[in-house]
């Protein structure tokens, strides 16, 4: 549990300092919106919204997957948008 989110969750992934992008910064889904959280500032923000419920997420560098029942999209964070879907 960090900041009372469940890292162990699907919907919850942490961002590893010196990993590219969003270091220290926990990302977590609710139902198809894509949403960050800075444990420093404590300030939650919304980065995407899908068509369709998130199943799982996860990050790798600036990269985050989000699963869904019918596809999977990549999220780029330094570009701020879905880039491969």
């Amino acid at each position: 549990m960090m900041d009372g989110f469940n890292l162990d969750s699907p919907l919850v992934c942490e961002g590893i300092i010196g990993d590219g992008c969003g270091g220290g910064r926990i990302f977590f889904a609710k139902e198809s919106k894509l949403f960050v959280y800075d444990p420093t500032t404590q300030e939650r923000n919304f980065l995407v919204k899908l068509s369709v419920i998130i199943k799982k997420i996860s990050k790798n560098a600036c990269v985050i997957t989000l699963a869904t029942d019918q596809k999977v999209y990549k999220y780029e964070l330094s570009q701020m948008k879905i880039i491969d879907s």
